[in-house]
């Protein structure tokens, strides 16, 4: 498999970890869209939002409890942060693995780009 995130999962590519537990990766975004702007990755390859079957709900739902706590963790969660995942080349899809981006920091607006 050609893809970048496994190749995270795997260690082929040493990513700047943020947090890791047995099902999810998290770590900071190499182009930075705030001051923290952390990915949180499955450790399974799903490729897209589209391709999330009902047992992959409880992961998913780790995805979004993990964002949370590292807002908690570094410190935005009460000034708040953005959440945001993308699907498929309209929606700004650059990897083809489920990710979510954690941006805090900063004050963002809407509507976004």
């Amino acid at each position: 498999m050609d893809c970048l995130f496994c190749k995270m999962v795997n260690r082929d590519i040493e990513p700047d970890i943020v947090y890791e537990d047995d099902h999810v990766l998290a770590f900071n975004d190499i182009n930075p869209q705030a001051p923290t702007h952390v990915l949180i990755i499955p450790k399974k390859h799903i490729a897209t939002l589209n391709d999330i079957e009902e047992g992959d709900l409880a992961l998913v739902g780790r995805l979004q409890h993990t964002a949370a706590r590292l807002a908690r963790d570094l410190d935005f969660a009460e000034d708040g942060y953005r959440v945001v995942m993308n699907c498929n080349d309209h929606g700004g899809q650059s990897v083809y693995h489920v990710h979510m981006h954690l941006m805090g920091g900063r004050r963002f607006t809407w509507p976004a780009g």
